[in-house]
């Protein structure tokens, strides 16, 4: 999550700039004002480039991202579209807010969807799959989307966590019919707030732009205010602030990915030689390397390391922190609504809970010096000692 950390002269130059170029901060219109620039459309080009997409939409949020993909994708209301028990919560209320019904499936111990599963979990009602690459590691992407060819079904690619990470030379995120990242604050690149939605499909690519702009079709040959529309829309544009910023985060991106990739190797050699702890499975080594996670052997350990980690100055990401936010075995307040979803959510899913239970996550960051990486070192060998 070192998006933050790299925010200097060059953002805030980068915002000034907008307002030395007359102010304008929405993304369309005022050509002369702005003097023909549009940041967020130059943002778009940039990351399709980066990701090797044939099409980007820049939205206000990762959440904005997953609605306008699903609505892109054809979800309606009462179609079953299938994630992950481990994803953050916006996945599912995302599915939810379209009206379709949210199938959950165990993980394994990529902490990524179990492909196993998810053949079990395939109806007739079923319309999408949304892996999630989780904490910047790549889903088992080539048995996924192995499933999905052979139902005849379309798969999005939650990357809202992993822009950059990698699974056998190709993008997350540009493997499915479409993908999203997110840019927040937490996120390998931010603008704040921010998403992205990737594909190399024309048609939704065309579907998500109108929906996220009240179903302008950006007629070139009309004026904005008569511009023709086929279908509803909803706002979800992003401005051209976000833009700015995100435009200076993207030049950052490779030097971020590299510094995270170095750090997390470095904390994992030598936390390797401690015999009572299990790695997360990797199914590619092209993960974004912000977050280590491994795993003790039981519920009441993690939470004891936890606490010894945080007396230590030392927090944790998600896992055990915030796993209310990221678990769907704490989302009664969700699952309430739907009758297959009754009694205690967590027994629902034995595996993922038993996985994630017991699961630690370090934060990797970029400006981490070694007396940094080595008091991580030193405090998780003596928490679990």
């Amino acid at each position: 999550m070192p998006g933050w950390e790299l925010i200097g002269e060059e953002e805030r130059n980068a915002v000034n700039d907008v307002f030395d170029r007359g102010g304008i901060l929405y993304r369309y219109g005022f050509d002369k004002v702005r003097k023909n620039t549009f940041l967020v459309d130059e943002l778009e080009k940039q990351i399709a480039l980066r990701v090797k997409a044939k099409h980007a939409l820049c939205v206000c949020n990762g959440t904005a991202a997953l609605k306008a993909s699903l609505i892109a994708l054809g979800v309606k209301p009462g179609d079953e579209v299938i994630t992950q028990s481990f994803t953050f919560i916006a996945t599912v209320e995302a599915i939810q807010d379209v009206g379709a019904i949210p199938i959950i499936t165990e993980i394994d111990k990529s902490l990524n969807m179990d492909p196993k599963d998810l053949e079990k979990k395939i109806t007739k009602k079923t319309k999408v799959i949304i892996p999630v690459h989780m904490a910047g590691v790549p889903a088992k992407m080539n048995e996924i989307m192995s499933i999905a060819k052979k139902h005849n079904l379309k798969v999005l690619e939650d990357s809202a966590q992993a822009l950059g990470a990698t699974y056998k030379g190709k993008e997350c995120g540009t493997i499915g019919d479409m993908g999203i990242y997110s840019m927040d604050i937490g996120k390998v690149i931010t603008t704040g707030e921010g998403g992205v939605i990737v594909t190399n499909n024309s048609q939704l690519w065309k579907i998500a732009h109108e929906y996220s702009d009240h179903g302008h079709e950006c007629n070139p040959n009309l004026p904005r205010g008569r511009d023709t529309r086929t279908i509803p829309g909803f706002n979800y544009k992003m401005m051209e602030l976000q833009g700015a910023v995100g435009l200076a985060q993207l030049k950052k991106m490779d030097y971020i990915l590299k510094k995270q990739r170095e750090n997390k190797k470095y904390i994992k050699d030598k936390l390797k030689t401690i015999k009572t702890i299990e790695f997360r499975e990797l199914p590619d080594e092209g993960d974004a390397g912000d977050t280590l996670i491994f795993f003790v052997e039981s519920q009441g350990k993690a939470l004891q390391v936890a606490k010894t980690l945080a007396e230590k100055g030392i927090g944790t990401k998600n896992l055990p922190d915030a796993i209310d936010w990221h678990y769907a075995g704490t989302w009664s307040h969700i699952f309430k609504e739907y009758p297959q979803y009754k009694g205690n959510l967590e027994e629902l899913w034995k595996q993922s809970t038993h996985l994630l239970r017991r699961a630690i996550a370090l934060p990797i960051l970029v400006k981490m010096d070694d007396q940094q990486k080595n008091n991580i070192i030193n405090a998780v060998t003596e928490a679990l000692a």
